[in-house]
């Protein structure tokens, strides 16, 4: 009963988070040492401070015997799901943007989110990718339904939509789904617009980010390093690329269909931020034949480097400070900004000038921002009309056809990435297998040696003999194991495939009562527990 009770309060330590339970008669406050009159402290005080010490210790051992004990409880329940990828998420084909914006996470923080992920009980290795599109989570768990729990609850807390009305959105797929998942976004095949370039510059951002935090863990960090790979070559090898629009020549196209088509080209443009999504809205707007647009930023550094490089258009720059002004004299008003709160509401709209009726008698605002830049009640203003991300697909779907054509050529080079990114995972399973194997080997034979050393004596023996025979011992167990560790790897230098090298691993646990799976379970629980207790 003693032994139940502990467990219980060990699990509780390590998976809910809470301290490890003091024995019972122990105290919960140190007493401070009396000091006499004179300021000295008497003479107890060693005794009293050496008896918390050893009391201190005796907590500590028996929490520790109780965290080994749950260990094998744990890991016995463990092995019946293995660690797994997933991937939860939501995007522009699954959420509107009014949820997207709530789960945003800024570059910036992208690190934070890594730590607070990695720190949940059964999240072992985290990535974050947040993008005006998507905001995708993707982990190493140690089981797939706490797993997926816990980081559910996370993106609850973090945006303030109950879990339960999350769901109804979100997307959750694992291993090889959401492996392939991750390589059709990184090649532009789940983008609002099929092909884009943008995303893949994304994901490498990613990677960067988690190197410099600390990396992202040896399984998200290969599987976005793989994923790169993939995306870069269905840009080269396919044409998917061709004539594929980003999000901002999407924005421009949709502001001019908007506007009177005699007057489209004299339309006022204002660019509010200028960012990589501001700089690529300005690049459409020179290729569409308009000569002139207004930047507002928040320095002029940036609108100058863009000056200097777009020699085919005027731009004019104007301080944020200058922001409402310039919207006064702009047709169109295009937002690219990582503002988290609206440039514009209802009020600021009610307060600009009018349209002339030339150019429909409306002023368009462009949002391309997640979070949203312009608040959707600027809508309601007669003289204005807004357009979101999500309003983007009425451009998208032109030449939709022969971009779906080469989505499928896509999906060949895809597969066989995936196919070298699961190899690779895969292998590391034979790892621990060889490191137990030879642990174990080598423990029989120092055992063996020193018995041997024992019956010969000492006095027998020189430094030559000793070693002479350490040799032989060594050489002897090499020999036997060359066989057995041959047949665990599986790096392309012979014919055997990864299905006969997971036999050879099986088959070794088995013959050898190796227990290696549960041994590299209770691994990751007791760094888990390790870590909860830190």
């Amino acid at each position: 009963m003693m032994a139940s009770t502990t467990s219980a309060t060990a699990a509780a330590a390590a998976f809910g988070g809470a301290a490890a339970a003091k024995p019972r008669g122990s105290s919960s406050s140190v007493p401070c040492p009396r000091v006499s009159a004179s300021g000295r402290r008497r003479s107890g005080v060693v005794r009293c401070d050496a008896g918390v010490e050893a009391q201190a210790q005796a907590v500590a051992k028996a929490a520790s015997i109780a965290a080994l004990e749950q260990f094998k409880i744990s890991a016995d329940r463990y092995m019946k799901e293995k660690s797994s990828i997933a991937v939860i998420g939501l995007s522009v084909h699954t959420a509107p943007v009014e949820m997207r914006e709530k789960l945003a996470v800024a570059e910036e923080l992208w690190p934070r989110a890594i730590q607070e992920l990695t720190n949940l009980n059964h999240i072992e290795e985290a990535a974050v990718l947040s993008t005006c599109n998507r905001m995708e989570i993707y982990v190493m768990a140690l089981s797939w339904n706490r797993g997926i729990r816990e980081v559910v609850d996370w993106m609850s807390k973090k945006s303030g939509i109950p879990a339960s009305e999350l769901r109804e959105h979100l997307f959750m797929l694992r291993d090889s789904d959401a492996t392939r998942h991750l390589f059709e976004v990184s090649a532009g095949l789940d983008s609002l617009v099929l092909g884009e370039g943008q995303i893949l510059a994304q994901v490498k951002q990613v990677v960067r980010s988690g190197q410099n935090s600390g990396g992202l863990g040896k399984n998200i960090d290969r599987m976005f390093k793989d994923a790169i790979t993939a995306g870069k070559r269905v840009r080269c090898e396919t044409n998917i690329s061709a004539g594929a629009v980003s999000v901002s020549s999407a924005a421009v196209e949709l502001a001019l269909m908007k506007l009177p088509k005699t007057e489209s080209l004299s339309a006022r443009m204002l660019l509010i931020g200028a960012g990589k999504m501001g700089k690529l809205v300005i690049k459409h707007l020179i290729a569409k034949g308009c000569k002139k647009v207004v930047v507002v930023n928040r320095s002029v550094e940036r609108v100058d480097a863009i000056r200097e490089e777009m020699k085919d258009i005027e731009i004019v720059y104007k301080p944020l400070s200058e922001m409402y002004e310039a919207a006064a004299e702009a047709d169109v008003v295009f937002t690219s900004t990582a503002s988290e709160t609206p440039l514009f509401t209802k009020e600021h709209a009610e307060a600009l000038p009018p349209i002339s009726d030339t150019m429909g008698g409306v002023r368009l605002f462009v949002d391309i921002s997640v979070p949203r830049n312009v608040s959707a009640c600027v809508s309601e203003v007669g003289s204005a009309r807004v357009y979101n991300v999500d309003d983007l697909k009425e451009v998208v779907e032109a030449n939709k056809e022969e971009r779906l054509r080469k989505a499928m050529e896509a999906q060949t080079i895809i597969t066989q990435e995936l196919k070298r990114f699961e190899a690779w995972r895969d292998s590391l399973e034979t790892v621990p297998t060889i490191k137990k194997l030879r642990s174990y080997a080598d423990r029989i034979r120092a055992s063996e040696l020193e018995k041997c050393l024992q019956k010969i004596g000492e006095d027998n023996l020189n430094k030559k003999m000793r070693r002479a025979i350490e040799e032989l011992s060594t050489g002897i167990v090499n020999k036997l194991l060359h066989g057995p560790l041959q047949h665990l790897r599986c790096d392309g230098s012979d014919s055997r495939t990864l299905d006969e090298t997971l036999e050879n691993m099986h088959a070794l646990n088995r013959m050898f009562s190796l227990d290696t799976e549960k041994a590299i379970i209770e691994q990751k629980i007791k760094a888990k527990v390790e870590k909860t207790q830190n």
